[in-house]
């Protein structure tokens, strides 16, 4: 049976927020405009449109998939993130907007030459290369499934030219090669903070998100193994906890990195590290 656009939408609405989703209004918004493939902001000029029965079965099975918690992107098949839109799929962690911080703050001074670490979706090496014209970068991620998720961002972004890939655990599989900008976002969460963590996130890769250990261990693996690619005045910047800036900063200390910042987001929240590498002993010539 065909239903007006309006009675489609309260009574997405309620069944959203009877399964506890939070912006329900808007995301059955956002559910309806997935269906009828238009704008959200078209949704309320076309109340007194009918849906036809392909419709209402496409918007049933998206309600049924959202009230279970599936993450909207992995509904929609993309996520918005900084300046463009992103592919994402289960295989990747969907974009966060606090982790704009970090893209933001790798573009705050020149580069040519991106390594980013646990690339996924690629959202943070591609959203640098969209605004660095003159940039090459290197996407490396331990998930094959990921890297190809990347790869058709970078398509979609006509950037494949400008971006390699390599499947790699963090810098085991890396040749070697210095890069003036290193980014990461490693799977910093505490195990102890999983089960508190939203429904949605539990549909995400686990290993994208938790060491299983600390929440710190990647850090302390990546602080040892980047000396070798870090160029000499290139910088290193890690995306953190909002809890763990003195922690990531101790661990860049005890590696020697020099002129270590703790960095806050739009909310005044600690969220990026970045750091310089170590300064080289010179050698003393003179007599």
């Amino acid at each position: 049976m065909s239903q007006a656009l309006q009675v489609a939408l309260t009574h997405a609405g309620q069944r959203l927020s009877a399964a506890g989703v939070e912006d329900f209004r808007r995301e059955a918004r956002i559910l309806l405009a997935f269906v009828l493939d238009i704008d959200m902001l078209q949704v309320s000029l076309r109340l007194e449109q009918k849906l036809n029965a392909e419709q209402s079965a496409a918007l049933e099975d998206a309600l049924t998939l959202r009230m279970a918690r599936v993450p909207m992107s992995h509904i929609l098949g993309y996520r918005d993130f900084y300046e463009h839109r992103f592919i994402v799929t289960p295989d990747v962690l969907d974009p966060r907007p606090e982790t704009e911080e970090l893209v933001a703050r790798a573009l705050s001074a020149p580069f040519h030459n991106v390594l980013d670490l646990g690339t996924g979706s690629g959202c943070i090496i591609l959203s640098l290369l969209a605004v660095n014209s003159s940039a090459r970068g290197l996407a490396v991620d331990q998930s094959a499934n990921a890297l190809e998720v990347a790869r058709r961002n970078a398509e979609q972004l006509q950037l494949i030219d400008r971006v390699r890939f390599c499947q790699s655990d963090w810098c085991a599989e890396i040749a070697a090669e210095r890069f003036d900008l290193i980014v990461s976002n490693p799977p910093y969460i505490h195990p102890a903070e999983w089960k508190g963590l939203s429904p949605e996130v539990h549909h995400e890769p686990k290993s994208a998100l938790t060491d299983y250990k600390d929440g710190l261990s990647h850090y302390a693996t990546l602080a040892h193994q980047l000396h070798e690619f870090l160029a000499e005045e290139g910088r290193l910047l890690f995306e953190i906890g909002s809890d763990q800036g003195e922690a990531v900063a101790q661990i860049l200390r005890q590696e020697g990195y020099r002129d270590i910042a703790i960095l806050e987001d739009l909310d005044h929240r600690p969220r990026v590290v970045s750091c310089r590498p170590r300064t080289k002993k010179r050698t003393n010539l003179s007599k």
